[in-house]
């Protein structure tokens, strides 16, 4: 049996516009990026001769809303389309572009409007700062949200009643062609020692997916004079907040510290097992996830991949991940006094999400279930509903289409 079509609707407080579509998620393959779609239902008696627009947004957030420090600004909507719905200003049928959106049409009636946008080439992909348990207001983020909302006008206050918020996602999936299995190697000289210290790693594949185990190939030929006390392996996260102050935050989000040693003379072979989970670092503040739509479905932020000739510092939030493999060195046994060294080797590889089959339209029962879109917010996050409406336009700052 075909799987059932899932179709998240959320209406607003007055019930003059209601928000229907058939996913959260759409994927940046880096050279083409799904478009978002979905359709508005109408209450003529609720609108009261009022239009309807819908927006879609990116906004980066590098603080809370209310800061404001030297006349900058912690909050930059870097993308905002904005759509007339009804009165509707083409045919009905020329807005339909999915099967989804004829379906929903046919199921709703002549209430429904579809509505349809194309994301630029240029924009980040959805990703979060996780806050402490115990921060207040909104976390670092940059993140994409679907509104449609009733005014007499585009550029009219919005009242917050006739007004309804989605947050979708933006997310990237691993790439089809595998790059080589990355590799690293270092000889080390040491004063007082005739020969050197040679350490290389070495991973399976370049692309590892969210839930799946790293095996780190690590091989040590100590034929200095010097005691390799420890061996640590860690997989590190590193978050570059590229459009502010190129911030870097480095958190390990997993970690392998056996006690191994190596003896001068000696040598060492070993694969060490990580697994780098969001669920082993919940309560840590700074880690990247992507953009969090429930905490169910939310996991280590996937890398990022920039397309050829998109300048990095318009990403928002940059993510990559490292092994690190550090050799703790002490003194040689000769030596009373013992001085430990670091001596360490840095293996970049991708953390991603694997590229689903996708279900074609075709496949999929003519029978939608409706589910209610809701966000669950982890401890200290506010809903975007309990904010005051604002005025429909955004920034200055953020380039429109209308």
């Amino acid at each position: 049996m075909s799987p059932k079509h899932v179709v998240f609707k959320k209406i607003c407080k007055d019930k003059s516009v209601g928000v229907y579509m058939g996913r959260r998620d759409f994927v940046d393959r880096v050279d083409s990026v799904d478009p978002v779609d979905g359709v508005i239902l109408i209450d003529h008696e609720a609108l009261q001769g009022r239009r309807v627009f819908v927006t879609l947004s990116c906004t980066f957030r590098y603080g809370r809303d209310d800061m404001d420090v030297i006349g900058i600004a912690f909050r930059r909507e870097l993308y905002l389309s904005t759509r007339q719905v009804y009165p509707p200003l083409q045919d009905r049928e020329k807005g339909i572009h999915t099967r989804t959106q004829a379906r929903l049409l046919r199921k709703l009636g002549d209430d429904a409007y579809p509505f349809f946008f194309e994301f630029p080439d240029n924009l980040p992909c959805s990703v979060a700062l996780q806050p402490a348990p115990h921060d207040v207001g909104k976390q670092c983020a940059v993140e994409f949200e679907i509104k449609a909302f009733s005014a007499e006008s585009q550029d009219a206050k919005i009242r917050k009643r006739s007004s309804v918020k989605l947050m979708i996602r933006k997310v990237q999936y691993g790439p089809e062609k595998e790059g080589a299995p990355p590799s690293v190697e270092t000889t080390r000289d040491f004063v007082m020692s005739d020969k050197p210290l040679h350490v290389s790693a070495r991973l399976d594949k370049e692309t590892y997916y969210h839930g799946e185990t790293v095996k780190v190939h690590v091989s040590v030929t100590n034929n200095s004079s010097k005691n390799i006390k420890n061996i640590i392996v860690s997989v590190d996260q590193v978050s570059t907040v590229v459009l502010y102050s190129n911030d870097s935050y480095v958190k390990s989000v997993a970690i392998e510290e056996p006690g191994d040693s190596v003896s001068p003379g000696a040598s060492l072979q070993k694969v060490y097992t990580l697994l780098p989970l969001l669920a082993n670092n919940r309560e840590r503040r700074g880690i990247a996830l992507d953009g969090k739509l429930k905490d169910e479905d939310t996991n280590l932020a996937s890398s990022s991949i920039v397309k050829d000739g998109v300048l990095k510092e318009v990403m928002g939030i940059m993510v990559s991940y490292r092994i690190m493999v550090k050799l703790i060195v002490g003194g040689s046994v000769a030596c009373v006094c013992v001085v430990c060294v670091e001596v360490s080797l840095e293996v970049p590889f991708k953390l991603m999400h694997p590229n689903p089959d996708a279900v074609k339209e075709s496949e999929m029962e003519e029978e939608m279930d409706f589910q209610e879109f809701k966000r669950s917010y982890q401890k200290g996050i506010v809903d975007d509903e309990d904010e005051d409406g604002n005025v429909s336009g955004g920034d200055d700052i953020a380039p429109k289409e209308t």
